[in-house]
């Protein structure tokens, strides 16, 4: 199954755009699964990370590497596609009058990406692979909590690029949206080393600190880049429709590209012989325990990244970014349950203030929404046409 968008899209959603996509998106069973994925992926990902660093594991090249070398499961959905694509193209081959004079022409391509896509994608890769070497080092020195917390200020971050570059409009709700999570924030930063885990220093802690706000700011720049990206190329004369086909693709190259930047980083710093010393050593199982551990963070990993990418092509980066705000208390919770870590009361305020602030935003395009919806409906009969399932 795909999703069909026209190439004839407008680079920059306006209010009215941003409603009705919000409206068929909320309808989308697609959307579902991608917000599944983000589910799995968040709550299982840090985890899996917090875990391998608790446990005797000390490689961050390995970690950012962890995250994003599943990228080749994305091959059995593109080939599943590929196979569907092929027979729809067979059968309307054999229904067309010069089917035998068109069928070398009608060959069915397994990569629709452009050139210029292709490039974009490399690019967001790199970003991408420097984000989660910055995320790795912050997991290595702050509980999963609190690494948590400052995580959920990508999606100030988010806001203020998508801004910049997308021209995604503001409402009051959205800008106390921003306010909130920047107060939380600032809170955990006053508080600062109240939680720091044992064996790990004040100067460490700091810079797991600063690092983990520099992976939220970074990613909040990745975000927004991913919807420009897919709005340009669909605005681009003849250019192919952004299927959600096309989407995966683009994450399979940016996961390429993150993977090689992280496995060059690991050549450097001496991790691929590391390995085996490493695993034997570990608490959890020796090395089954290791290798399964950075299985699952693999996986797990894999999952958040398909699913953000459909969440931004579905909605948008900001929508994107509030879902991963709203499952931050799944990963509190799994965190103090599993790992014991302290929740005092900064971190409940901070919690608070963030779940506040998703409220917000997620109040305010609803009401966007529905306004939008009426004004639409009393144009045209049906304002959803623009993005329907084909099977």
């Amino acid at each position: 199954m795909e999703v069909e968008t026209p190439a004839q899209a407008q680079p920059c959603k306006n209010v009215d755009q941003s409603a009705g996509t919000t409206r068929t998106t909320l309808r989308n069973p697609l959307l579902v699964v991608n917000f599944v994925l983000m589910v799995v992926g968040s709550a299982g990902g840090p985890l899996f990370l917090r875990a391998y660093f608790i446990h005797g594991g000390a490689r961050k090249w390995l970690s950012a590497f962890l995250q994003t070398a599943g990228f080749p499961l994305l091959l059995v959905p593109l080939c599943v596609s590929f196979s569907r694509r092929r027979r729809r193209r067979d059968r309307d081959d054999a229904d067309a009058y010069d089917a035998p004079a068109n069928k070398a022409a009608a060959r069915t391509p397994f990569f629709l990406m452009t050139p210029r896509l292709l490039a974009a994608s490399a690019a967001i890769g790199l970003m991408t692979g420097l984000d989660d070497l910055l995320y790795a080092y912050g997991l290595a020195y702050l509980p999963v909590s609190t690494s948590s917390i400052l995580i959920s200020t990508q999606l100030a971050f988010t806001a203020a690029f998508a801004l910049l570059l997308v021209r995604q409009r503001f409402t009051a709700f959205s800008v106390n949206a921003v306010a909130l999570l920047s107060a939380g924030a600032a809170m955990l930063g006053m508080n600062a080393g109240g939680d720091r885990p044992a064996g790990v220093s004040p100067a460490q802690y700091g810079a797991g600190f600063a690092m983990t706000l520099g992976a939220a700011a970074l990613y909040g720049l990745v975000l927004p880049v991913m919807e420009l990206s897919q709005a340009r190329h669909a605005a681009r004369a003849g250019a192919a429709a952004v299927t959600y086909t096309l989407v995966i693709e683009m994450q399979l190259v940016i996961g390429l590209t993150a993977t090689i930047f992280s496995a060059v980083g690991m050549l450097a710093s001496n991790d691929l012989h590391a390995i085996p010393g490493e695993a034997r050593e570990f608490d959890l199982g020796r090395s089954a325990g290791y290798y399964l551990l950075l299985a699952g963070s693999t996986a797990t990993y894999q999952c958040f990244f398909l699913g953000t990418i459909g969440a931004v092509f579905f909605g948008s980066a900001l929508l994107a970014g509030v879902v991963m705000t709203v499952l931050i208390p799944v990963t509190e919770v799994l965190a103090v349950m599993l790992f014991h870590e302290p929740f005092n009361g900064t971190k409940g305020v901070a919690l608070a203030l963030s779940l506040w602030g998703f409220v917000s935003y997620f109040y305010g395009e609803l009401q966007t929404s529905n306004k939008a919806h009426h004004h639409q409906s009393d144009k045209t009969p049906n304002a959803d046409e623009h993005l329907h399932l084909d099977p």
